[in-house]
């Protein structure tokens, strides 16, 4: 059943006002592949613009704050802890992990693929004047816990 649709087919928001409120916690991930001289410049700190893992950190964070405004049917939430850990992974890549949690009475999992998307676009940005190439993928939820559904991990 779509949850965000009314008897009628219309788009709505979940009623979620008798909802328990429960612990409730979302992993996302992304990757940016790049060229290795890519890569390397932003290991080596040798980027122009500056350290790219703390811009992108604090874009996933933000972004995961206003995920309400930007996907209109999600509900305004109190985050209690965002995370966003980005790591060079191999010799063209930075993998890119997001963690959402709160005590609520919805889910976060939109929240953290919020948080890793733009992380991944703030990457993107900072770096496309060096490498146009780049490619953002494997954007997933890879974890969640929490409401009625219970427990949800990626194969």
């Amino acid at each position: 059943m779509l949850t965000h649709l009314d008897a009628h087919g219309r788009a709505s928001m979940v009623d979620v006002t008798d909802k328990t409120v429960t612990c409730r916690e979302a992993v996302a991930e992304a990757r940016v592949r790049m060229l290795p001289a890519t890569l390397a410049m932003i290991a080596d700190g040798h980027h122009p613009k500056g350290d790219v893992f703390a811009v992108a950190r604090i874009a996933g964070i933000q972004a995961a704050k206003k995920t309400h405004e930007l996907i209109p049917l999600c509900h305004p939430l109190l985050l209690t802890t965002i995370k966003v850990e980005l790591e060079a992974e191999g010799e063209d890549c930075v993998h890119i992990v997001a963690r959402c949690k709160l005590a609520g009475q919805t889910g976060v999992e939109m929240e953290a693929l919020t948080a890793a998307s733009v992380a991944a676009l703030t990457i993107y940005d900072m770096c496309k004047a060096v490498d146009r190439g780049m490619t953002i993928e494997l954007v997933r939820l890879l974890e969640k816990s929490g409401g009625v559904s219970g427990i949800y991990r990626a194969p």
